[in-house]
Protein backbone atom coordinates (compact mmCIF):
# COMPACT_ATOMS: atom_id res chain seq x y z
CA UNK A 1 0.00 0.00 0.00
CA UNK A 2 2.79 2.38 1.33
CA UNK A 3 5.09 1.34 -1.97
CA UNK A 4 2.16 2.14 -4.38
CA UNK A 5 1.53 5.49 -2.52
CA UNK A 6 5.28 6.45 -3.40
CA UNK A 7 4.93 5.11 -6.53
CA UNK A 8 2.19 7.36 -7.55
CA UNK A 9 4.11 10.44 -6.03
CA UNK A 10 6.94 9.58 -7.92
CA UNK A 11 4.65 9.71 -11.18
CA UNK A 12 3.54 13.18 -10.20
CA UNK A 13 7.17 14.26 -9.47
CA UNK A 14 8.06 13.05 -12.84
CA UNK A 15 5.19 14.56 -14.55
CA UNK A 16 5.66 17.72 -13.11
CA UNK A 17 9.26 18.08 -13.80
CA UNK A 18 8.72 16.74 -17.45
CA UNK A 19 6.15 19.29 -17.64
CA UNK A 20 7.38 22.64 -16.31
CA UNK A 21 9.61 23.64 -19.30
CA UNK A 22 6.73 22.23 -21.74
CA UNK A 23 4.37 24.48 -19.93
CA UNK A 24 6.56 27.58 -20.16
CA UNK A 25 6.98 26.93 -23.92
CA UNK A 26 3.56 26.62 -24.61
CA UNK A 27 2.78 29.98 -22.66
CA UNK A 28 4.98 31.78 -24.28
CA UNK A 29 3.32 30.62 -27.94
CA UNK A 30 0.00 31.47 -26.59
CA UNK A 31 0.63 34.84 -25.62
CA UNK A 32 0.18 36.82 -28.44
CA UNK A 33 -3.73 35.12 -28.55
CA UNK A 34 -3.86 36.18 -25.07
CA UNK A 35 -3.17 39.61 -26.11
CA UNK A 36 -5.59 39.64 -28.52
CA UNK A 37 -7.78 37.79 -25.98
CA UNK A 38 -7.40 40.77 -23.31
CA UNK A 39 -7.70 43.67 -25.87
CA UNK A 40 -11.06 41.23 -27.19
CA UNK A 41 -12.44 41.08 -23.72
CA UNK A 42 -11.59 44.18 -22.50
CA UNK A 43 -13.28 45.94 -25.34
CA UNK A 44 -16.52 43.94 -24.61
CA UNK A 45 -16.53 44.38 -20.80
CA UNK A 46 -16.15 48.23 -20.97
CA UNK A 47 -19.31 48.20 -23.20
CA UNK A 48 -21.15 47.93 -19.72
CA UNK A 49 -22.49 50.66 -17.56
CA UNK A 50 -19.99 50.73 -14.68
CA UNK A 51 -22.30 49.25 -11.85
CA UNK A 52 -22.71 46.33 -14.20
CA UNK A 53 -19.01 45.82 -15.21
CA UNK A 54 -18.00 43.49 -12.80
CA UNK A 55 -21.22 41.42 -12.46
CA UNK A 56 -21.22 41.01 -15.98
CA UNK A 57 -17.03 40.33 -16.25
CA UNK A 58 -17.84 37.54 -13.70
CA UNK A 59 -20.66 36.46 -15.86
CA UNK A 60 -18.38 35.79 -18.76
CA UNK A 61 -15.52 34.36 -16.82
CA UNK A 62 -17.69 31.35 -15.81
CA UNK A 63 -18.54 31.25 -19.28
CA UNK A 64 -14.84 31.35 -20.10
CA UNK A 65 -13.97 28.43 -17.35
CA UNK A 66 -17.09 26.42 -19.13
CA UNK A 67 -15.47 26.84 -22.47
CA UNK A 68 -12.40 25.78 -21.41
CA UNK A 69 -13.91 22.49 -19.46
CA UNK A 70 -15.61 21.78 -22.78
CA UNK A 71 -13.07 22.67 -25.42
CA UNK A 72 -9.81 21.03 -23.49
CA UNK A 73 -11.20 17.04 -23.69
CA UNK A 74 -13.04 17.45 -27.01
CA UNK A 75 -9.62 18.72 -28.54
CA UNK A 76 -7.59 16.00 -26.67
CA UNK A 77 -10.04 13.46 -28.05
CA UNK A 78 -9.67 14.86 -31.70
CA UNK A 79 -5.99 15.68 -31.97
CA UNK A 80 -5.56 11.95 -31.04
CA UNK A 81 -7.99 10.51 -33.33
CA UNK A 82 -8.95 13.17 -35.88
CA UNK A 83 -5.64 15.00 -36.25
CA UNK A 84 -6.41 16.68 -39.37
CA UNK A 85 -10.28 17.72 -38.31
CA UNK A 86 -8.76 20.41 -36.04
CA UNK A 87 -7.46 23.04 -38.73
CA UNK A 88 -11.45 22.83 -40.17
CA UNK A 89 -12.05 24.11 -37.04
CA UNK A 90 -10.12 26.61 -36.40
CA UNK A 91 -11.34 27.79 -39.60
CA UNK A 92 -14.96 27.93 -38.78
CA UNK A 93 -13.96 29.66 -35.46
CA UNK A 94 -11.70 32.03 -37.52
CA UNK A 95 -14.72 32.64 -39.73
CA UNK A 96 -16.91 33.79 -36.35
CA UNK A 97 -14.04 36.24 -35.18
CA UNK A 98 -14.03 37.81 -38.91
CA UNK A 99 -17.93 37.98 -38.94
CA UNK A 100 -17.30 39.75 -35.59
CA UNK A 101 -14.63 42.22 -35.88
CA UNK A 102 -16.44 43.26 -39.75
CA UNK A 103 -19.82 44.08 -37.88
CA UNK A 104 -17.32 46.02 -35.57
CA UNK A 105 -16.26 48.12 -38.20
CA UNK A 106 -19.72 48.44 -39.87
CA UNK A 107 -20.96 49.72 -36.11
CA UNK A 108 -18.10 52.54 -36.88
CA UNK A 109 -18.96 53.25 -40.18
CA UNK A 110 -22.79 53.56 -39.62
CA UNK A 111 -23.41 53.49 -36.08
CA UNK A 112 -26.55 53.39 -34.64
CA UNK A 113 -28.87 54.38 -31.69
CA UNK A 114 -30.64 51.68 -29.62
CA UNK A 115 -33.96 52.50 -27.76
CA UNK A 116 -33.83 51.43 -24.10
CA UNK A 117 -36.05 49.11 -24.57
CA UNK A 118 -33.06 47.11 -26.49
CA UNK A 119 -30.86 48.16 -24.58
CA UNK A 120 -32.14 46.18 -21.58
CA UNK A 121 -32.07 43.23 -23.75
CA UNK A 122 -28.79 43.70 -25.09
CA UNK A 123 -27.13 42.76 -21.39
CA UNK A 124 -27.71 38.98 -21.74
CA UNK A 125 -27.06 39.35 -25.52
CA UNK A 126 -23.09 40.84 -25.24
CA UNK A 127 -22.36 38.23 -22.56
CA UNK A 128 -23.87 35.48 -25.19
CA UNK A 129 -21.70 36.86 -27.64
CA UNK A 130 -18.52 37.91 -25.75
CA UNK A 131 -18.87 34.21 -23.94
CA UNK A 132 -18.95 32.83 -28.04
CA UNK A 133 -16.35 34.98 -28.70
CA UNK A 134 -14.30 33.75 -25.79
CA UNK A 135 -15.36 30.25 -27.08
CA UNK A 136 -13.60 30.47 -29.83
CA UNK A 137 -10.19 32.46 -28.52
CA UNK A 138 -9.80 29.61 -26.09
CA UNK A 139 -10.57 27.17 -29.05
CA UNK A 140 -6.49 28.91 -30.45
CA UNK A 141 -5.37 28.50 -27.14
CA UNK A 142 -6.17 24.93 -26.61
CA UNK A 143 -5.14 24.20 -30.05
CA UNK A 144 -1.69 26.19 -29.85
CA UNK A 145 -0.98 24.29 -26.65
CA UNK A 146 -1.77 21.37 -27.72
CA UNK A 147 0.93 21.61 -30.79
CA UNK A 148 3.49 22.60 -28.49
CA UNK A 149 3.08 19.28 -26.92
CA UNK A 150 1.83 17.23 -29.73
CA UNK A 151 4.98 14.33 -29.12
CA UNK A 152 4.63 14.38 -25.79
CA UNK A 153 2.75 11.66 -23.67
CA UNK A 154 -0.99 11.97 -22.73
CA UNK A 155 -0.36 12.79 -19.29
CA UNK A 156 1.85 15.74 -19.74
CA UNK A 157 -0.44 16.73 -22.65
CA UNK A 158 -3.55 16.99 -20.32
CA UNK A 159 -1.75 19.00 -17.69
CA UNK A 160 0.16 21.31 -19.91
CA UNK A 161 -2.86 21.81 -21.88
CA UNK A 162 -5.34 22.34 -18.84
CA UNK A 163 -2.60 24.55 -16.61
CA UNK A 164 -1.97 26.73 -19.98
CA UNK A 165 -5.78 27.12 -20.86
CA UNK A 166 -7.03 27.76 -16.89
CA UNK A 167 -4.23 30.42 -15.65
CA UNK A 168 -4.95 32.51 -19.17
CA UNK A 169 -8.37 32.84 -18.15
CA UNK A 170 -7.64 33.64 -14.94
CA UNK A 171 -4.56 36.26 -16.01
CA UNK A 172 -7.02 37.70 -18.61
CA UNK A 173 -10.10 38.13 -17.01
CA UNK A 174 -8.31 39.64 -13.72
CA UNK A 175 -6.34 42.03 -15.78
CA UNK A 176 -9.58 43.06 -17.78
CA UNK A 177 -11.13 43.64 -13.81
CA UNK A 178 -8.34 45.94 -13.39
CA UNK A 179 -8.71 48.14 -16.58
CA UNK A 180 -12.68 48.59 -16.20
CA UNK A 181 -12.33 49.47 -12.59
CA UNK A 182 -9.30 51.96 -13.13
CA UNK A 183 -11.86 54.69 -12.07
CA UNK A 184 -12.18 53.13 -9.05
CA UNK A 185 -9.03 53.41 -7.81
CA UNK A 186 -7.94 56.63 -8.82
CA UNK A 187 -11.73 57.54 -7.01
CA UNK A 188 -9.64 55.95 -4.42
CA UNK A 189 -6.60 57.02 -4.54
CA UNK A 190 -6.61 60.83 -4.75
CA UNK A 191 -9.59 61.03 -2.29
CA UNK A 192 -9.08 63.20 1.21
CA UNK A 193 -6.04 64.43 -1.04
CA UNK A 194 -4.54 67.88 -1.32
CA UNK A 195 -5.58 69.56 -4.97
CA UNK A 196 -1.57 70.37 -5.98
CA UNK A 197 -0.70 66.59 -4.16
CA UNK A 198 1.00 63.75 -6.59
CA UNK A 199 -1.35 61.00 -5.21
CA UNK A 200 -4.28 63.82 -6.46
CA UNK A 201 -3.16 64.40 -9.73
CA UNK A 202 -2.28 60.58 -10.17
CA UNK A 203 -5.52 59.47 -9.18
CA UNK A 204 -7.32 61.88 -11.13
CA UNK A 205 -5.26 60.75 -14.22
CA UNK A 206 -6.31 57.20 -14.15
CA UNK A 207 -10.21 58.42 -13.70
CA UNK A 208 -9.47 60.58 -16.86
CA UNK A 209 -7.28 57.53 -18.30
CA UNK A 210 -10.18 55.02 -18.54
CA UNK A 211 -12.77 56.39 -21.33
CA UNK A 212 -9.05 56.95 -23.54
CA UNK A 213 -8.22 53.24 -22.78
CA UNK A 214 -11.93 52.06 -23.37
CA UNK A 215 -12.07 53.80 -26.63
CA UNK A 216 -8.96 52.80 -27.45
CA UNK A 217 -9.60 49.27 -26.46
CA UNK A 218 -12.63 48.90 -28.44
CA UNK A 219 -10.82 49.56 -31.45
CA UNK A 220 -7.85 47.40 -30.52
CA UNK A 221 -10.45 44.81 -29.84
CA UNK A 222 -12.03 45.17 -33.12
CA UNK A 223 -8.77 44.48 -35.01
CA UNK A 224 -6.92 41.98 -32.55
CA UNK A 225 -10.14 39.80 -34.06
CA UNK A 226 -9.45 40.78 -37.09
CA UNK A 227 -6.33 39.72 -37.18
CA UNK A 228 -6.65 36.28 -34.87
CA UNK A 229 -9.04 34.97 -37.80
CA UNK A 230 -6.82 36.31 -40.77
CA UNK A 231 -3.58 34.64 -38.81
CA UNK A 232 -6.10 31.30 -38.97
CA UNK A 233 -6.71 31.82 -42.35
CA UNK A 234 -3.16 32.60 -43.98
CA UNK A 235 -1.82 29.38 -41.60
CA UNK A 236 -4.62 26.84 -43.06
CA UNK A 237 -6.04 28.04 -46.61
CA UNK A 238 -2.93 28.22 -48.46
CA UNK A 239 -4.37 29.69 -51.63
CA UNK A 240 -4.82 32.54 -49.63
CA UNK A 241 -1.46 33.53 -50.43
CA UNK A 242 -1.36 33.41 -53.95
CA UNK A 243 -4.89 35.71 -54.06
CA UNK A 244 -3.70 38.54 -51.28
CA UNK A 245 -0.21 40.40 -53.59
CA UNK A 246 3.04 40.70 -51.75
CA UNK A 247 3.20 43.18 -48.57
CA UNK A 248 3.68 42.41 -44.69
CA UNK A 249 1.82 39.65 -43.37
CA UNK A 250 -0.54 41.19 -40.95
CA UNK A 251 -1.72 43.42 -43.79
CA UNK A 252 -2.32 40.13 -45.43
CA UNK A 253 -4.21 38.71 -42.46
CA UNK A 254 -5.96 42.03 -42.15
CA UNK A 255 -7.18 41.82 -45.94
CA UNK A 256 -7.93 38.07 -45.37
CA UNK A 257 -10.51 38.56 -42.76
CA UNK A 258 -12.12 41.40 -43.56
CA UNK A 259 -13.09 39.98 -46.94
CA UNK A 260 -13.94 36.81 -45.14
CA UNK A 261 -15.77 38.14 -42.73
CA UNK A 262 -17.28 40.25 -45.21
CA UNK A 263 -19.29 37.84 -47.26
CA UNK A 264 -20.09 36.28 -43.47
CA UNK A 265 -21.67 39.50 -43.06
CA UNK A 266 -23.73 39.24 -46.16
CA UNK A 267 -24.80 35.75 -46.20
CA UNK A 268 -25.56 35.58 -42.58
CA UNK A 269 -26.88 39.05 -42.26
CA UNK A 270 -28.81 38.89 -45.77
CA UNK A 271 -30.20 36.00 -44.79
CA UNK A 272 -31.55 36.94 -42.02
CA UNK A 273 -33.02 40.06 -43.53
CA UNK A 274 -34.82 38.19 -45.87
CA UNK A 275 -36.36 35.75 -43.64
CA UNK A 276 -37.53 38.92 -41.90
CA UNK A 277 -39.25 40.19 -44.80
CA UNK A 278 -40.49 37.17 -45.76
CA UNK A 279 -42.22 36.82 -42.41
CA UNK A 280 -43.63 40.11 -42.54
CA UNK A 281 -45.06 40.13 -45.95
Amino acid sequence: MASGFFALLDDISVLMEQSSVITKSAAKNTAGVLGDDLAVSAAKASSFPASRELPVLWAITKGSFLNKIIIIPIMLALSYYFPKLLAYILILGGVYLAYEGAHGIWGYIFPHSDDENSKVLSESQKVKSAITTDFVLSLEIVLIALSTVQDSPLKVKIFVVTIVSFLATIGVYGLVALLVRLDDIGLAISQNEAPGSFKYKFGNFLIKALPIIVRILSVVGIFAMLLVAGGIFMHNIHILEEIIPFMPQFMKELIAAILIGGLAMLLIDGSKFIISKIKGA
